[in-house]
Formats: structure tokens, C-alpha cells, sequence
């Protein structure tokens, strides 16, 4: 144990920092946020007190675990990959959700994001807003200029609700993969290229009807 605080006590701060955010990351993606920074100091072999020079609150520690987590990977290449329209769509959300697949989709990952849901925590709000904002609302307008509709600044609640409902279908897939361990179609090459196929499609059968001046009929409430 000496020895092991003799090493931590060379590390830089910054390097601290990173290793308590990592070591956090661990512990929220077991435990859940109910755990305390108590336990949490002993699971990093320091101090509370020292915990607290780093991060002063419990509160500024998940919003670091978030940053690094659900921000950081967030490849800044992707926007341009989205709207690069000198590409055919399709390729471009087949590549963009093999990309996107490959950061979520470890147990961790999920785990952290569904705890924190659970606990009622602003870290699944936030991500929400990033992937309506920088991903969903992107997809909806090149699916727009694919149809030939006109260009608008915001999707219509309609198209970005059927966007939300291709996209969690791809999420759902990594929770019942790395959560639930149930059994899945093990090609997630396969999966995403045929969700994509069908939202695809079913995007220009039920917005593109508005190219012909066909009248879509309301759905009326039941109950």
C-alpha cells in the first residue's frame, strides 16, 4: 500500500485527474451515482479530503465522467461525414453508424447511461440534446434534400420523432447485447444496414408523399 501511494504521489496533477476520472468512470458504471465519494476515495486509494482538492463536489466529478465519456469520443469528423452530400446518404449513415456504434457499445458505456437515467441525473438530458442537435436534426435535413423537400432550419417534430425511433432501434440492439446478454444478430454490420433500409424508406414513403401533394391523414387519438 505504501509503496502503491509512493507511485501515485509522483503522478502529475493532471495525470491524477485522469486516473480519478477513469477510476470514477469504473465505479458509476458498477455501482450506480447512489455510490458515495466516500466509497469511491477507497476505491482509489486516497483520501476524501484529496478527492475533493480534484473535484469539490460529487456533482463536478460526473459532469468530468460525462465530459470524458459521452463528449470526448464524439468524433468532430462526423458532422462533415453527415452533410457530405457528394456522397450517396445511405453510405453516409452506414459509415457514420458503424463509427457511432463502435464508441457506445461496451458495457460501460450503457451502463453509466442508464444508471444515471435511473437516478433522474442531467447527464442523459444533456446527451439527448447532443444527439437530437448534432445528429438527428443533420440526418433529417439531408433526408429532406434526398427527397427534394424544401430545406427548413428545423425538422418537423414528425421527422425527427421517426429519426429518434431509427435510432434508438440501433441503440436498443447494444442494450440487449452488453446489458440484458440476451441474443442478438451477431453482424451489427447487418442490423444497421437494414434498420437503415427501412427508415430509408419508410422516410421517403411518409414525408415524400408532400413532393406529389398528397394529403396525409391524421392519426386520431385512441382511448
Amino acid at each position: 500500500m505504501r509503496r502503491a501511494r509512493l507511485k501515485q504521489k509522483r503522478l502529475s496533477p493532471d495525470d491524477r485527474r485522469k486516473e480519478f476520472v477513469a477510476k470514477a468512470t469504473e465505479f458509476f458504471s458498477e455501482e450506480g451515482f447512489g455510490g458515495g465519494t466516500r466509497a469511491l476515495a477507497r476505491r482509489l486509494g486516497v483520501t476524501q479530503p484529496l478527492l475533493y482538492r480534484y473535484f469539490p463536489s460529487k456533482d463536478d466529478l460526473i459532469k468530468e465522467v460525462y465530459r470524458t465519456v459521452y463528449l470526448e469520443p464524439l468524433d468532430p469528423g462526423w458532422e462533415k461525414l453527415l452533410t457530405d452530400r457528394s456522397r450517396p446518404i445511405r453510405d453516409r449513415l452506414l459509415e457514420f453508424y458503424n463509427a457511432y456504434t463502435k464508441v457506445i457499445f461496451t458495457r460501460k458505456w450503457l451502463r453509466i447511461y442508464l444508471y444515471s437515467g435511473l437516478k433522474g441525473l442531467d447527464i442523459n438530458r444533456w446527451y439527448v440534446g447532443v444527439v437530437r442537435d448534432k445528429m438527428l436534426s443533420r440526418i433529417v435535413r439531408e433526408c429532406r434534400h434526398e427527397a427534394g423537400l424544401p430545406a427548413q432550419i428545423r425538422p418537423s417534430a414528425a421527422e425527427l420523432e421517426m429519426a429518434w425511433v431509427f435510432h434508438s432501434g440501433i441503440f436498443y440492439y447494444g442494450v440487449r447485447k452488453y446489458i440484458f446478454e440476451a441474443p442478438v444478430l451477431e453482424h451489427k454490420e447487418q442490423m444497421i444496414s437494414d434498420a437503415l433500409d427501412v427508415f430509408l424508406a419508410g422516410y421517403a414513403r411518409v414525408f415524400g408523399r408532400a413532393r406529389v401533394g398528397v394529403v396525409r391523414t391524421p392519426v386520431k387519438a385512441v382511448g
